[in-house]
């Protein structure tokens, strides 16, 4: 919360410093006046929303490529199995004994530790 305070502060600096320099000119900025403020908008943006999806969406596609059989996963709607069966689209998830399941691989929610 400090960090986007003290960013924040910057901004207000550097759009302080442009307001001054157009008053100097006696002109309103000119075209930079008018684009800056959509530049800032993209910059903070692109770190706090497109950035950090970006991240999640490539661990998520990691941890679905390195799926294989005999890995205890959770589905999206809260199903807990071990794959016994996978393919590039399919998961086939054994929930108990006799009961096996057909699921679309982008409806695994995580992998569960066996370690715990």
């Amino acid at each position: 919360m400090a960090i986007m305070i003290s960013f924040m502060k910057g901004v207000k600096d550097m759009i302080e410093t442009f307001d001054l320099a157009a008053a100097a000119n006696g002109g309103s900025g000119g075209i930079l006046g008018l684009i800056l403020p959509f530049v800032l908008m993209f910059v903070i943006f692109y770190f706090l929303l497109i950035r950090p999806q970006q991240k999640k969406q490539k661990t998520r596609n990691a941890m679905l490529s390195a799926l294989s059989k005999g890995d205890k996963v959770v589905t999206i709607g809260g199903l807990h199995g071990t794959i016994v069966e996978i393919t590039d689209d399919i998961v086939v998830l054994k929930v108990n004994d006799v009961t096996k399941l057909t699921f679309d691989r982008n409806s695994i929610s995580h992998s569960v530790s066996t370690d715990a």
